[in-house]
């Protein structure tokens, strides 16, 4: 796959999520992600057409990345996606799909020690600011940061607590890895490990702009 621009920008709001998980779905029915499933109810709690969140099984980091790409695709300035998940679950390679997806220069890597870093984009789109807010006790700490939120496409890990007092909408993905599983997807597996256990991932969205 290579880059594209981004199908969304600011201000696209209507429909945006159920766009985002029917693409999902699109690519997990190719065997490029796995099994999605769409969860929202009407009032007699029958499925929704707007779901109001999403889950897929993603199989491996190769298929993480592909994940990454597809949601990296479909984003624009001004978009915010609060990431979550266990050291190892996946982050850093769903974020470095992400980041192809958007065309930014790489390589995407975890900002841990520097906490933000920004790729700027190689195809006049919006750059990615990558924020690693682990180490951050508050969010004032974040807001000291001085990021750009309105001209560029923000991807928070650990920000949970954090973002809600800076912003009003974003997407949620979180990344679980089954306790017990294989060598962390951010890793470089040891040889003769057991094989990379398949992550769940969740998508919610928050706010108007992913209504």
């Amino acid at each position: 796959m290579s880059a594209a621009e981004p199908s969304h920008g600011a201000g696209a709001g209507v429909g945006r999520f159920a766009e985002l998980a029917a693409a999902v779905g699109a690519v997990a029915s190719s065997g490029a992600v796995g099994a999605v499933e769409s969860v929202g109810a009407d009032e007699a709690g029958a499925a929704a057409s707007a779901p109001v969140s999403a889950e897929l099984t993603v199989d491996d980091p190769e298929r993480m990345h592909a994940f990454g790409l597809e949601v990296g695709r479909r984003l624009g300035a001004g978009d915010l996606v609060l990431l979550a998940g266990d050291l190892g679950a996946g982050k850093t390679t769903f974020t470095r799909g992400l980041g192809e997806g958007l065309g930014v220069r790489g390589p995407v890597t975890s900002p841990t020690f520097v906490l933000a870093r920004t790729h700027p984009s190689l195809v006049g789109g919006a750059p990615l600011v990558h924020v690693d807010a682990y180490r951050l006790g508050s969010a004032l700490e974040l807001d000291d940061l001085d990021i750009d939120f309105e001209h560029a496409v923000v991807v928070v890990e650990w920000g949970a607590g954090l973002i809600e007092a800076l912003a009003d909408s974003w997407l949620s993905i979180t990344i679980d890895r089954p306790h017990g599983a294989g060598p962390a997807q951010d890793d470089e597996p040891d040889e003769g490990a057991e094989p990379v256990e398949p992550r769940r991932v969740s998508l919610t969205p928050v706010g108007g702009r992913w209504s």
